[in-house]
């Protein structure tokens, strides 16, 4: 679903703007500044309580002032009991909510609007994490020689599945209450509900599996769910995996279905991106010849689901000029979502308008094991991140191998704060 709109001209003068600068209008009839997104990034930045702090908010209130249209929080988890990582931030019923108040003024200070992502992990847990691996079947995530790095999930009840539909429904609800513009639903990147969706993820025999439309029933009552409890004005989106990339997985022709059964439900943009961590695309570690090398990874998946789509597509993955942001947009896609540029120069956008050429290099992370070279790759962004939420330069140069090592040292001393702050809420 392509909008046509007017390109205004440069203020002062008589050349054209960027198609990327021009405003959007989503189904429920807010307006987006312009057609870019800082896409989700997992921060893992929670201070003690797996709350947001002031890390975060001067991280997301420089990325406000960066020129981005639309801002989409790193996932946020809705079960305290199943989080990607022992430093992700969890909003459940009973979370304090001023520190949510605080994160999003802090992100919509600079005028853009600001969604949270929403998430739960389902079977992509750590085997040393406390709480819960779930999955839609017994089934381990298969990384290799580090498999065994990953928790065995248990398959889960109908109960366990409807009291997921719940938590998805109170995250968006309290979400809406702190500030928020809308919340993106992550079926994505093999969480939980990427792994409903996926038939070799979901080998389920009942309603939750088998044929697409069973294996897309949560998606579609978590969307239900989630839009009977907000305002018709909040929005409401999902990531979906425009591909697994995994033989006999979810593919296109599953994503435009899946999109098409979205449509009468409220939802107001669909983003784009694909892989798994058994199959990690999303970082550019796909050997698939349908991604591209460098940059728009996805754009020809997501050009032939435009041909199709009922609802606004954002394609996510591997931009970093502004050519090929236009090019995204000349393919059908409506919005441009950019993670890793924005996390080394969150000024990109703003720098666009005056200078068209400016670009950012991140040289690619070259190790034969792509499940390591993923971790490395999302380690040394992560650390940018919080250079900036200290109100630090980036450092994009730094050696991915040594920030994997500096990311686990990190971890280690989040797990420690986790485990207790679990522990004492079950006392």
């Amino acid at each position: 679903m392509s909008s046509a709109v007017p390109i205004p001209t440069r203020s002062g003068g008589s050349e054209q703007a960027s198609p990327v600068f021009t405003p959007f209008t989503l189904p429920n009839g807010s307006v987006l500044p312009n057609r870019l997104a800082k896409a989700a990034m997992e921060e893992n930045m929670a201070v003690p309580g797996q709350l947001p702090g002031p890390a975060l908010f001067r991280l997301y209130e420089r990325w406000s002032r960066g020129g981005a249209g639309l801002i989409i929080t790193g996932n946020v988890m809705v079960h305290a009991e199943a989080l990607t990582g022992p430093g992700g931030v969890v909003l459940e019923a009973n979370s304090p909510l001023e520190p949510f108040r605080e994160w999003a003024a802090a992100a919509k200070s600079g005028g853009a609007q600001v969604w949270m992502q929403i998430n739960h992990p389902g079977r992509q847990v750590r085997a040393d994490m406390p709480g819960v691996a779930w999955a839609p079947s017994a089934i381990r995530v298969d990384v290799g020689k580090n498999t065994k790095r990953f928790a065995q999930p248990v398959a889960m009840t109908d109960q366990q599945i409807t009291e997921t539909v719940q938590r998805f429904a109170e995250t968006a609800r309290r979400a809406a209450e702190a500030g928020f513009d809308g919340v993106e639903i992550h079926a994505a990147h093999g969480y939980l509900l990427s792994q409903f969706l996926s038939p070799l993820a979901n080998r389920r025999t009942d309603r939750w599996g088998g044929s697409l439309e069973n294996r897309a029933r949560l998606l579609l009552d978590i969307v239900r769910a989630v839009r009977a409890t907000v305002a018709p004005t909040f929005a409401v989106a999902v990531k979906l995996n425009s591909a697994d990339f995994q033989r006999g997985g979810f593919d296109a022709d599953d994503a435009a279905t899946v999109i098409t059964m979205l449509a009468p439900l409220g939802v107001d943009m669909v983003e784009l991106s694909g892989g798994s961590y058994e199959s990690p695309a999303m970082t550019g570690q796909s050997g698939d010849d349908r991604t591209r090398s460098r940059e728009a990874y996805f754009l020809a998946l997501a050009e032939q689901l435009a041909t199709t789509s009922p609802l606004p597509l954002m394609l996510t993955g591997g931009v970093v000029r502004l050519p090929v942001a236009e090019e995204v947009l000349a393919g059908g896609i409506d919005l441009v979502g950019m993670g890793s540029a924005l996390a080394i120069n969150p000024d990109l956008p703003n720098h666009w308008h005056e200078k068209p050429t400016a670009t950012i290099e991140l040289t690619p992370v070259r190790m034969k094991d792509k499940a390591v070279a993923s971790a490395a790759g999302m380690a040394r962004v992560r650390q940018q991140l919080r250079r900036l939420g200290a109100g630090r330069r980036t450092r994009p140069s730094r050696n991915p191998v040594i920030a994997l090592l500096i990311e686990a040292v990190l971890q280690q001393r989040a797990l420690r704060h986790y485990r207790i702050w679990l522990g004492r809420r079950a006392a």
